[in-house]
């Protein structure tokens, strides 16, 4: 019997991070050696305590259902990091805990989308975000940002229709490293408030800020009852393949995205939970230790993009840049996969993130020095041959 996918499923694109990461490991079943500069995750292992926490969980019993909601005491940690870290009072009933923050997302806009709501979404961004909007029956509509990468007021406000119910703001950004000012989220919030929006405000990169403070977009006056934040544990505790996310906002929504797990997901598994209560507890060295060790090996990739005579906005937070390589390769559209040909790097071509940035790559430096150095290396030996 022949199968055609309802309409919704055929306007999904793949995703562009998870694309380049597959072709790099083609060529490695050949014997290549590859340097991955595409991937989206730290390179570090889980913190040992956090590991053996999970352990010692499911020894003691922690392997079945546990509430849709989440954890007590994990909810309530949250809320109390929330509350010491950025000013933000989410009571412990207004957090969820979802298999990663990716599922908060899509949770949030099932929540808060009719069928064609728009969704203003500042580019370049995270490719889910455009198919989760279209997979939850939006419309997801892309904003040009600045030359920095800053989400235009104007250029925000000039998108806005009636149909139009949702921002998603991602900050550090992905894949700019892009870090929002607190006046630039005091206009963004303005604007929220004149328009009555929502808000989804992607945090997963908060604790890698190199330069200046994060401001939370929910602790700005007034936008607590108009945001639902994501945040999670992969990013910061390296804790990727754990699959746990967490969301905090209005009541109202929140419940909402409980009915949602409860039919889907049902719960995180109780052991990982637990494990993450420990990564909030007692990994905060661990934490500052990886950012400090980002943020060298940021310089090195940036100074080294720059010598090669890419165009390369500095990324303030994050673990990627986004350089302009139109004029270091007369096809920048193809750009990454001549790097992954001639010198088995691998990088994310810059379409994958948003119209008009085909002749951007994003590259990762969630890898080594060392082999950060000798990618460098490789792509100026491929560029001068």
């Amino acid at each position: 019997m022949d199968y055609v996918p309802p309409p919704r499923i055929r306007k999904l694109k793949e995703s562009a991070t998870i694309k380049a990461a597959e072709k790099a490991r083609e060529l490695e079943a050949k014997g290549v050696k590859v340097i991955h500069l595409d991937v989206g995750e730290p390179d570090f292992d889980t913190p040992r305590p956090v590991v053996e926490a999970a352990y010692r969980a499911m020894k003691e019993g922690h392997t079945h259902y546990a509430p849709s909601r989440g954890l007590a005491e994990l909810r309530s940690a949250i809320s109390e990091y929330a509350a010491r870290r950025f000013g933000v009072h989410a009571d412990p009933k207004e957090v969820l805990i979802t298999p990663g923050a990716k599922q908060s997302v899509f949770y949030a806009l099932s929540a808060l989308l009719d069928e064609n709501d728009e969704v203003l979404i500042p580019t370049p961004a995270w490719v889910s975000y455009m198919e989760m909007v279209k997979l939850a029956g939006g419309v997801p509509v892309e904003v040009e940002t600045t030359k920095e990468f800053l989400p235009d007021i104007e250029a925000l406000r000039s998108k806005i229709s009636k149909r139009t119910k949702v921002i998603i703001l991602n900050y550090p950004n992905n894949p700019t490293g892009a870090v929002y000012t607190g006046k630039m989220l005091k206009q963004i919030a303005d604007l929220v408030e004149a328009e009555g929006l929502w808000v989804i405000s992607d945090e997963i990169y908060e604790r890698m800020t190199y330069e200046g403070s994060f401001i939370s977009f929910a602790s700005i006056n007034g936008m607590y009852e108009r945001t639902i934040t994501v945040n999670g544990f992969s990013k910061a505790y390296a804790m990727t393949g754990w699959r746990i996310g967490y969301a905090y906002g209005p009541a109202q929504i929140i419940n909402v995205m409980v009915k949602l797990q409860q039919h889907t997901a049902t719960c995180v598994p109780p052991f990982t939970q637990k494990a993450a209560l420990v990564a909030l507890d007692e990994c905060e060295d661990y934490v500052s230790a990886m950012v400090k060790e980002f943020k060298e090996r940021r310089d090195i990739i940036t100074k080294g993009l720059k010598k090669l005579g890419m165009k390369v906005s500095e990324p303030l937070g994050a673990f990627y840049v986004f350089p302009e390589v139109s004029g270091v390769y007369n096809k920048p559209s193809e750009f990454a996969e001549f790097l992954l040909d001639k010198a088995a790097v691998s990088v994310t071509p810059g379409a994958g993130f948003g119209a008009g940035y085909e002749s951007y790559v994003r590259v990762s430096y969630a890898n080594s020095k060392e082999n950060i150095e000798e990618a460098l290396e490789r792509v100026e030996r491929a560029l001068h041959s």
